[in-house]
């Protein structure tokens, strides 16, 4: 890659090693594996930190999935955070109010915030450390207060007026009428209570005690359907992880209602040209890469949806005789223009992504989301916390594969990953950003899989996204989607994609937020990388 877009250098450790979106939970996080505590311990720190310092995007009123490295049992384990819709959300529910689909915002988007049950579930499994200690330094930032930096302060800054519509929301994160700016110190008291609450009490706390009875209030108060009943029967659920073999190496995603067989279908499609000699950069290279992104998508549409419904189709999307017949539907000249609806979410996904490693190479690779930026726009009376409006993917067709059903968990977006060699993990990572996910996470795979970049390099270099032909909802774009490429690829890639019938934008942002760590374990060395777009950093010692 060119020297003048690499943005930061590699980070190095040989003990242990966190990467996030931002310094104060990376520290907290690293804090925890220097007093001993396990990757997972690290990572639900940072997690629980996150949610003081970057509110937009993650929080207790929000979901979570990991996937987990066991290095003392040798073997790799998933976990399904994500909650379900409540008992009186029906299509009926919604078609009686007059609603030809779900709000993105207010309480009629909510579903079950599966968050704090997941942290609880992995530290149970997993940590070693006592449970209050992962929340010293998230109660200590909430109320003592922390410096707002850069690149969440203008994501905030953009929620302002979603921000001031909800009173709680306007009380808890306007101070003085208005967004906070870089630099200045951002002190959230109610979120200190709460995260002592659940410090104290765990998943107790949000399932069944004081903040269950305020969110059932809450939602009472506000016409929304989440109901105390809903609370009390959530629960985590351990699944097993997909995988498809990849250039001599594992590649790991978690199974539906997450999107992570997407990313296993790419490069099912992928595997069968011939990446090595195809420049990352070039136009042939991007074009073939498109054209796997609206296959995949197009299975993702017709398939994806609650984890309880999947079947033989999953592990059928991974086979070599699919992949080849994915790769007969390719022109590698000419773009697709007839790929059906490919149902890109129409907002993107403010989401956090934490990966850590300790000494013993336990991996955790962890991400958390509210969905949209501020989720649901709503923040219940002194918990200090949004409620995520994951609700609001929910499709209102029976006939449809993610259909509203009581107790059903919704399409998921957020997907960490893990890479695995020889029966050990060599690449915990994941990238944020919606519908970018399954884009992203390919894109870094072949930079350090196919291309042998470093971890650094392979999240500085430039990339690509492409949206597709339409909306969750029907709505028409240009058939074929549009192709969005980083300034960095310069003009005559677009002008080669165009010629091959892309519809080609260039643009700065939109391109997700990647973490990733390399376990070498020749040199008993990590190797960190962090995005360049993002304020985190990645950090070993």
């Amino acid at each position: 890659m060119d020297v003048q877009h690499r943005q930061r250098e590699t980070a190095r450790g040989r003990n242990g090693m966190v990467a996030t979106s931002q310094p104060l939970a990376v520290h907290a996080g690293v804090d925890v594996l220097k007093a001993g505590g396990t990757a997972v311990d690290a990572a639900l720190a940072a997690n629980a930190t996150l949610a003081v310092v970057e509110p937009m995007s993650c929080g207790p009123g929000g979901d979570v999935f990991a996937l987990v490295w066991d290095a003392s049992a040798r073997r790799l384990f998933g976990l399904n955070g994500s909650g379900r819709a409540p008992a009186a959300a029906t299509i009926g529910a919604f078609r009686d109010r007059g609603l030809a689909r779900i709000p993105s915002l207010g309480p009629l988007s909510w579903t079950v915030p599966g968050c704090v049950d997941g942290w609880f579930r992995l530290h149970e499994r997993f940590g070693r450390l006592p449970w209050p200690a992962l929340f010293e330094a998230a109660i200590c930032a909430a109320g003592e207060g922390f410096l707002v930096t850069p690149v969440i302060a203008g994501m905030w800054r953009d929620a302002e007026p979603l921000l001031a519509v909800d009173p709680g929301s306007a009380a808890t994160f306007l101070p003085d009428g208005r967004a906070p700016r870089a630099g200045e110190t951002v002190r959230n008291p109610d979120l200190a209570r709460s995260l002592r609450q659940i410090a104290l009490d765990g998943p107790n706390a949000v399932y069944h005690g004081p903040i269950a009875r305020e969110l059932a209030a809450s939602a009472e108060r506000t016409g929304g359907l989440l109901a105390a009943g809903d609370l009390a029967t959530h629960a985590a659920q351990w699944v097993e992880p997909l995988s498809l073999s990849f250039c001599g190496f594992e590649v790991w995603e978690l199974p539906p209602n997450t999107q992570g067989v997407v990313v296993l279908e790419m490069l099912n499609i992928l595997s069968g040209y011939d990446l090595v000699s195809l420049e990352p950069r070039s136009a042939d290279y991007l074009h073939l890469w498109i054209e796997a992104k609206k296959l995949a998508y197009e299975n993702r549409a017709r398939w994806v949806g609650d984890p309880d419904m999947g079947g033989p189709w999953v592990t059928a999307l991974l086979t070599p005789e699919h992949g080849e017949r994915q790769r007969k539907r390719i022109d590698p000249h000419r773009a697709t223009l007839g790929v059906p609806a490919t149902e890109d979410p129409t907002r993107s996904c403010d989401t956090v992504y934490v990966t850590a490693v300790d000494r013993d190479r336990n991996a955790c690779s962890l991400i958390q989301s509210v969905f949209h930026g501020f989720g649901s726009g709503i923040t219940p009376e002194g918990l200090g916390f949004v409620m995520q409006n994951r609700g609001s993917l929910f499709a209102l067709d029976p006939r449809h594969p993610n259909a509203l059903r009581p107790g059903k968990r919704p399409f998921h977006t957020i997907i960490p990953a893990m890479v695995t060699q020889d029966g050990r993990p060599v690449f915990s990572f994941g990238v944020m950003g919606g519908d970018m996910q399954p884009q992203g996470q390919v894109q870094v795979l072949i930079n350090v899989l196919v291309h042998g970049m470093d971890p650094q390099e392979a999240g500085d270099a430039p990339r690509v996204r492409h949206d597709g032909s339409s909306t969750p909802t029907g709505d028409a774009m240009h058939e074929g989607g549009v192709v969005h490429l980083e300034p960095a690829f310069g003009n005559e890639v677009a002008a080669a994609l165009r010629r091959k019938g892309h519809r080609v934008e260039t643009s700065e942002g939109g391109y997700g937020g990647y973490q990733g760590i390399w376990i070498d374990e020749e040199t008993r060395t990590l190797l960190g990388g962090s995005e360049s777009r993002k304020d985190g950093l990645a950090l070993g010692y």
